[in-house]
């Protein structure tokens, strides 16, 4: 038997826990032995942001128990300052619990000070909040979930419905949660390295000076392209271009066009691309080595995993990777 708590608390998004139990109760009826219990800090009912109330037991009469898992949030001033909750959860954890978030529940496990060193994962929009609060962790604002030794964490809403998938495999096998997703009628092996976005929407806005560069750029990837060619391409000298773009997109040239290839070549690979050779060579890596360093940089898994060659887990088993800036 495997016993899951749902950590509810006031204004929490009721699908990203409800996704996750509908994961969990398929695989019960399927022989997965899952427990389903909804708690809160004080227990009694709880009013999620839609204005649906669920009735909560207190989370320190719930007992141990294998899984808790913390939903996101529009607002998450009053869970994060409250102690019993943020204690309940660092509890869990000591105890040898799994902990898992969905969204912005991220940003109650890192009040409890469980992702500190780790990789993480939350919605794109949170990113950069997520990274201004909690500088000792590595926030993720690209994959769609992410396990690092044992905590796992998750992009918005039908993310958390991935990872959920993700833990079925883990616990139970792939085939049961193959079956579940095909009960509930979702895609079963979306990768956790799967891109939220695009990494060129997420770079720039429209307005942006430079968003037609990248869209350039983006067009020309199987191509050599150094600072100097974005910069005469912009009309600019190197040195200006380089200050101007980094202050602008929040990323040296160089990464910024690694970026986009690394993004082109997973949609290559998702799409059934018959070799890591071409897309390789297609999208201006030059060979699948320097293609593996840099998805293992910018999504912590190599491109094998995007054919579903790994575990469900999304979980990062790569090590340090050497800085590579040139292009």
């Amino acid at each position: 038997m495997h016993r899951v708590t749902l950590l509810a608390y006031d204004g929490f998004q009721v699908l990203d826990a409800t996704g996750p139990a509908a994961v969990f109760e398929v695989a019960g009826e399927f022989g997965g032995g899952y427990v389903l219990t909804l708690a809160s800090s004080n227990g009694g009912p709880v009013r999620s942001s839609s204005g649906l109330v669920l009735q909560t037991a207190p989370l320190a009469e719930v007992g141990p128990g294998d899984t808790l898992l913390v939903p996101g949030a529009e607002s998450l001033r009053a869970a994060i300052e409250d102690e019993a909750l943020i204690s309940g959860v660092r509890a869990a954890a000591a105890d040898g619990r799994r902990v898992a978030s969905v969204c912005s529940g991220a940003f109650v496990l890192a009040a409890a000070g469980l992702l500190d060193g780790r990789r993480a994962a939350t919605h794109w929009a949170a990113v950069a909040e997520l990274k201004r609060r909690h500088p000792k962790i590595r926030v993720d604002g690209e994959s769609i979930f992410v396990e690092d030794r044992g905590v796992w964490t998750s992009a918005g809403v039908t993310a958390g419905i991935d990872l959920a998938l993700a833990m079925v495999g883990r616990d139970c096998g792939d085939e049961l949660a193959r079956k579940v997703a095909r009960k509930l009628v979702v895609y079963h092996r979306r990768p956790g390295s799967q891109s939220q976005h695009s990494a060129l929407l997420e770079m720039v806005t429209p307005d942006n000076r430079f968003a037609p560069l990248l869209a350039w750029a983006r067009s020309r990837l199987g191509e050599p392209l150094p600072v100097e060619r974005l910069a005469d391409q912009a009309a600019l000298s190197v040195r200006q271009f380089t200050r101007a773009f980094t202050k602008s997109t929040g990323l040296a040239p160089a990464k910024a066009v690694e970026r986009l290839r690394v993004e082109a070549a997973r949609a290559a690979i998702e799409a059934g691309a018959p070799s890591l050779q071409m897309v390789a060579l297609s999208t201006g890596f030059r060979g699948p080595d320097r293609m593996r360093r840099a998805f293992v940089r910018h999504t912590g898994l190599p491109p094998s995993a995007c054919r579903g060659e790994r575990t469900l887990s999304g979980s990062t088993e790569a090590g340090p990777v050497p800085d590579e800036t040139s292009v």
